[in-house]
């Protein structure tokens, strides 16, 4: 398992147990917290609840990545995000990603503190791996097909798993050739973008393939479309789904899962931990 790098040390993967990225969506069209946090207030305060549960880092967005989701300008992406990492300046422990394709959004929200670029367009815009290159910044690349707004539309795929790989082996031999180190990088296989719950379901039964690509794995499926495909839950009722999910992911190679619900992801991870332990993944 490869090692992530955050802050200029070893953050997750090899030796580390797994981390969770807590989610902190300031939009008022989250797919499943839509509107919770868009007073900065309210977002700071959660942020700060998320911490306290046991989250290892904050992953702020203000743009909805769901299907079919209206894109937002840049200003009102701005006018969403910068204030609330301005207010939470000082004030966590823990490092904090960028969720956002807008290279200008991100260097703003880098020189506001944020540690890690989050970027579901894979780093496809070369000003965004730029930016990363230039300014040191850990990122996380994902696999989408399509955009939000297209993907879930008729995603077909040959092999989902091949796919997939091809993809982010690609874009990591390119951020690795523009001078971005491996260990930089998380590789998100993007659970949900572009992909039906079967080929959810195929992606997370072969994660262990994704180790091959020399990158930690990010695996980010917290109370998504297929949880309720699978559990026949509405989402506001998926957080078993959604932990036992994610520790099946943990097991099979995801060294950082996001999640909205930090409290029971840990004690989940705790219990596994102190049953079986984590030694045969490190």
């Amino acid at each position: 398992m490869a090692e992530w790098w955050v802050r200029g040390k070893p953050f997750a993967g090899r030796g580390h147990a797994p981390k969770l990225m807590a989610v902190l969506n300031v939009t008022p069209d989250s797919f499943s917290d839509g509107g919770s946090f868009v007073a900065i207030e309210a977002a700071v305060d959660h942020a700060l609840r998320l911490e306290d549960q046991g989250a290892d880092l904050i992953d702020i967005g203000g743009e909805s990545s769901r299907p079919g989701a209206t894109p937002v300008p840049l200003d009102e992406e701005r006018r969403r995000v910068l204030p609330v990492l301005e207010a939470l300046e000082g004030r966590l422990s823990v490092p904090i990603s960028i969720d956002t394709m807008k290279p200008e959004l991100a260097r703003a929200a880098i020189e506001r503190g944020a540690s890690i670029l989050n970027d579901i367009g894979g780093l496809r815009d070369p000003a965004m791996l730029e930016l990363a290159v230039s300014t040191g910044t850990s990122v996380v690349i994902m696999h989408m097909a399509g955009t939000p707004q297209t993907m879930q539309l008729d995603p077909v795929y040959d092999d989902v798993v091949e796919a997939v790989l091809g993809y982010l082996a690609a874009q990591v031999s390119t951020a690795e050739a523009a001078g971005l180190a491996r260990t930089k990088i998380a590789l998100d296989p993007g659970i949900g973008f572009g992909k039906t719950a079967a080929h959810n379901v195929a992606i997370l039964r072969d994660l262990e393939r994704f180790d091959t690509l020399g990158c930690s794995i990010l695996v980010g499926l917290s109370r998504k479309r297929f949880i309720g495909a699978v559990t026949g839950r509405p989402i506001d009722d998926r957080l078993i789904g959604s932990v036992v999910a994610s520790l099946a992911s943990v097991y099979h190679g995801a060294a950082v899962v996001r999640v909205h619900e930090p409290g029971p992801m840990l004690d989940a991870i705790r219990i596994w931990d102190t049953l079986v332990g984590w030694s045969e993944r490190s």
